[in-house]
């Protein structure tokens, strides 16, 4: 393959992974030329949808449209942002090794979670951020907020919030250093499915170009991702509930930990599962089942109801 064309969202962020993956590419494949193409999604047009129950997919969909006509060769995402039902001819070809997943907190004072003030104002769009801190602080006060890192950052400087809660891998992929920044430890806030993992797509039909960027697999990240997506999948929550499963080798086996909470936090249903890594899906299908029989489907119900009558936040 001489040629390969890469789509991605024109963020900062996203260009900043696509152009990763590109050089990525070129070194494990002397002589590619790896061309870029930017793909405007409904989530970048509309923020107005970017918190609706039925906005999945919102960052990935006209990215996936570009994929199956062949307008493009490979999709890259921030996993997090990909459902985990995809289009039948298209596959995740591989995950890059992730980064630091933990969530973060921006502030010009350099606040952790313990010392923001009471009744400090937080800026973030996730329902799953939303319950895991309101259980922790229920003095916080937490609300919406829509855009980029760069837009968020604005309108923290601009004292709307006095602190913001960040993916920590987007923050140091940008090299965003002039604000203090506190990573949260994943006891306190588990982190989105996916979050901090790259998804590199393409058509299952496309031998080139799955020959070409196979070779970014990252093994032991897949069986994350694999145990992850799955507990995701089977618990039916998609990426904008107050709900995450987060992943973690314990020797040779994996741990899956698991949270599920209503839209204030009141109420946080906790569980988890270990198995090889040869049975990764198995273990994220079991964990969801003995959740949602445990009141996670009520709790999930609650955040529907929640994000329709209020204005919602965004996705994790």
């Amino acid at each position: 393959m001489k040629k390969l064309v890469l789509g991605t969202r024109g963020s900062a962020l996203a260009l900043w992974q696509a152009r990763h993956v590109a050089a990525e590419l070129r070194r494990a494949n002397p002589g590619l030329e790896v061309e870029e193409s930017i793909i405007k999604t409904e989530g970048d047009r509309n923020m107005k949808v970017l918190g609706a129950t039925s906005a999945r997919g919102v960052f990935v969909r006209e990215i996936e449209e570009a994929l199956l006509s062949g307008r493009i060769d490979l999709a890259v995402h921030s996993l997090k942002d990909l459902p985990t039902a995809q289009p039948d001819r298209l596959h995740l070809v591989a995950v890059s090794q992730r980064h630091d997943p933990r969530d973060a907190i921006m502030s010009p004072q350099g606040f952790d979670l313990d010392t923001l003030p009471k009744g400090a104002v937080l800026g973030t769009g996730s329902f799953r951020r939303r319950t895991q801190l309101l259980n922790l602080r229920p003095d916080l006060i937490i609300r919406p907020i829509r855009g980029n890192l760069q837009t968020r950052i604005r309108k923290l400087g601009e004292k709307r919030y006095d602190a913001l809660i960040l993916a920590l891998a987007g923050v140091q992929r940008l090299g965003m250093d002039e604000i203090p920044v506190q990573p949260i430890p994943e006891e306190s806030c588990l982190p989105a499915v996916g979050q901090g993992i790259l998804g590199l797509e393409t058509r299952i039909d496309d031998p080139d170009a799955n020959t070409a960027v196979r070779v970014l697999e990252h093994g032991p990240t897949r069986k994350i991702v694999q145990a992850e997506r799955s507990f995701l999948h089977h618990l039916g929550g998609g990426c904008l509930a107050p709900a995450t499963g987060f992943a973690t080798w314990a020797g040779n086996d994996l741990l899956v930990r698991a949270v599920v909470g209503d839209p204030e936090g009141r109420n946080l249903l906790r569980d988890q599962e270990t198995g090889t890594p040869d049975t990764a899906e198995d273990i994220g299908r079991r964990l969801a089942e003995r959740m949602l029989q445990a009141g996670a489907a009520r709790m999930l119900e609650q955040a529907r109801q929640a994000a329709e009558e209020a204005e919602p936040p965004a996705p994790s």
